[in-house]
Order: C-alpha cells, then structure tokens, then sequence
C-alpha cells in the first residue's frame, strides 16, 4: 500500500523544473534528456513538455508512447514516473501549458514553427527519499 498520494508526492515535486525524459529509439535505445518541467505547477499525474517535431524525442515517441521520467529534488528525494505519451499539435493547449521562459529555447514561443506539445500521463510513479518506498498508481492510470 502506497504510503503518500499523488498529492503528496505533487507537494514533493514542486519546484523541481528540470527532469530527464527516457524514450525509446527506433534501433531500441532508450534515449534520454533533461526536459523542462516548470517546477511551478502543480503535479496530478500528468507532465507536458515542448520540442521540435524534427527531434528525436517527437520521432521516439510517434514510433513508441512508453516513457519514463525523472526528477531529483531536496533532502534525498527521487521520483521515478514510468507513463504513456501523447503530442499535440493544438495551439490552445501550448497556452495553457506554455510559461515565459520557454522562449529561452522556442525564440517565437507558441508560433514557433514545428512546436509540439508532449504530455505524459503516469501509469506507475516510484519515490525514494533515504530508503525505498512502494508504488503509486495514479486513479488515471490503466488497470485502475
């Protein structure tokens, strides 16, 4: 039995902006880079990100959904979130997702061209502070 909630994990992660996003390459790699997360919204079991159509991460993820993220925090905490991937296109959803400092890698924010929105749904969330705690399945996620 899970011994925090998603909201208590989500209390955790604030504040956290950078994570690593894990995909799958075609020649069966796994890849994985940092990924801003905007540590100042609050987690409920979904993640989004922006990148460019033509990177590997939007060609991974066309070719496999399964993902993998990970955030280190303060005092010893790390949060495994292993989910399924999603992209958009839909200008709407980068406002709500967008943030200011995105422009520092999309020069001409939600127009810039080939932008893409990737939003993480977590299936099974791990969290270690200084011993290893069980697992978190968010109400989302499938087999619920």
């Amino acid at each position: 039995m899970a011994d925090k909630t998603l909201k208590d994990l989500a209390k955790e992660m604030k504040g956290i902006d950078i994570c690593f996003l894990s995909t799958h390459g075609a020649d069966g790699d796994v890849r994985t880079r940092p990924m801003s997360n905007n540590g100042e919204v609050d987690y409920d079991g979904e993640s989004c990100f922006f990148a460019l159509e033509d990177t590997f991460t939007v060609q991974d993820i066309s070719n496999d959904s399964r993902v993998a993220l990970g955030f280190s925090g303060k005092h010893w905490k790390f949060i495994a979130v292993q989910g399924s991937a999603t992209l958009s296109k839909d200008k709407e959803a980068f406002r709500d997702h967008w943030s200011k400092d995105l422009e520092l890698w999309f020069k001409d924010g939600i127009d810039t061209e080939g932008l893409t929105l990737i939003l993480v749904r977590a299936q099974r969330i791990h969290w270690w502070d200084l011993e290893p705690r069980p697992m978190l399945r968010p109400p989302s996620a499938p087999g619920r």
